[in-house]
């Protein structure tokens, strides 16, 4: 199943980064990061938009508090920072490097304008992208708003299922192979760790999930 998340049909590199070959290699230098490197910081100017060549990119902000809030969690072939595309001067989010060797292709934001006045399919993907994304982002507010955290759990699941997820034919489980850790998961939901692994145990003595490290069944006698 396609990802919301993820130009599935579009080869963003190709697209997007043809410097990424090797004939283009030596002319163009990706930015390299390291685990709790900053890519960005709220309120810095927003005039580029990222490609995600590998690694992992938390996008959050901090409340009134101090508080952190993870709205996303990103992975190699996702672009994140997308809202200078739609005008805004500064941003009102920070992006930052969740592991090390982290590989980031930042395309001005002029460029990415000439790129989709100049390919009306990819001009709509984009779009459909951030409406999706906008959409998604919405959903999760509410649930860390209105929700406890079983109830966060649980729904997470169901949107990683519909993302990640396919049926098995053999047993008819919703099999979730995902690219998060606990930890990752943990930050999405608005949780410790420790919580989310003691809630995961319960879900799975109840018989609704299986889990390792990076595959989740939901089971078919809850489907």
């Amino acid at each position: 199943m396609k990802s919301i998340w993820f130009f599935e049909d579009t080869n963003l590199f190709k697209l997007l980064c043809p410097h990424k070959y090797a004939a283009y290699k030596a002319e163009h230098v990706f930015d390299a990061y390291k685990k709790k490197d900053y890519i960005y910081f709220e309120e810095d100017s927003a005039n580029k938009v990222y490609l995600i060549e590998k690694g992992k990119v938390k996008i959050g902000y901090y409340t009134e508090n101090g508080e952190e809030v993870v709205k996303a969690i990103l992975t190699r072939g996702e672009l994140f920072g997308e809202n200078a595309l739609l005008g805004e001067p500064k941003r009102d989010e920070f992006a930052q490097s969740i592991e090390n060797n982290t590989s980031i292709c930042p395309i001005g934001v002029q460029t990415m304008h000439e790129l989709m006045r100049n390919n009306q399919s990819f001009s709509f993907k984009v779009y459909k992208f951030i409406g999706f994304k906008l959409k998604k982002l919405e959903r999760r507010l509410q649930l860390l708003l209105f929700k406890d955290t079983r109830t966060r759990l649980k729904e997470f699941l169901d949107e990683l299922c519909t993302e990640y997820g396919y049926n098995c034919p053999k047993t008819g489980d919703h099999v979730i192979k995902h690219p998060y850790t606990q930890k990752d998961i943990a930050l999405l939901i608005g949780t410790s760790r420790p919580t989310l692994n003691i809630l995961l145990n319960e879900l799975k003595e109840e018989n609704y999930i299986n889990f390792s490290r990076k595959e989740i069944r939901i089971l078919k006698n809850v489907s």
